[in-house]
């Protein structure tokens, strides 16, 4: 397993995938690595689907526009935020709290030697209606994202995103 800031400036979006299976041990390291993400008074407003029945991936990918690489994932981790849960029940901290927990499920896939992307299902109503309908999700639970999990196929390269034009140093 790589160091911290390695994980961070290779992980990238894997789009392109084997169809090769991901372990239970795996996933549920992911989504450990997930639920440790930092949030608002430490109400830890979401809840995870982990997905790895064929069909329903199938379903996912044949109802969602920008997550047809889904056909070939081994698995599928849906981040929903929960405002009842959330500090004030407030949705606009729900979301916040599982986007941070979101990006730990994707550096741990990274770190695991797995490829995973973010798919937006929020606030997309028509992604959101697909997905809380395929995966019986209640009304009051916001599907954030569905992550297609699985091991790369291609040769995906991580971007170096670093602008030196975006740092401020002591002011605007």
């Amino acid at each position: 397993m790589s160091d911290a800031l390695t994980v961070i400036h290779t992980r990238k979006s894997v789009r392109s995938f084997t169809g090769q299976g991901v372990t239970k041990d795996a996933l549920d390291k992911i989504i450990r690595a997930g639920m440790a993400a930092p949030t608002a008074v430490n109400r830890q407003p979401w809840a995870f689907i982990v997905v790895t029945d064929r069909k329903t991936l199938d379903t996912l990918a044949a109802g969602l526009p920008y997550a047809k690489m889904l056909d070939k994932a081994g698995a599928a981790i849906i981040v929903c935020a929960i405002p009842e849960k959330a500090n004030g029940k407030s949705q606009e901290l729900a979301v916040i709290d599982s986007a941070c927990a979101s990006e730990n499920i994707l550096l741990a896939a990274e770190a695991l030697g797995l490829g995973a992307v973010w798919t937006a299902a929020y606030p997309y109503q028509d992604r959101i209606d697909v997905t809380r309908k395929t995966l019986n999700i209640p009304q009051d639970i916001i599907p954030l994202n569905v992550i297609p999990v699985g091991h790369p196929a291609g040769t995906d390269k991580a971007k170096d995103k670093y602008k030196q034009e975006n740092i401020h140093w002591e002011k605007w």
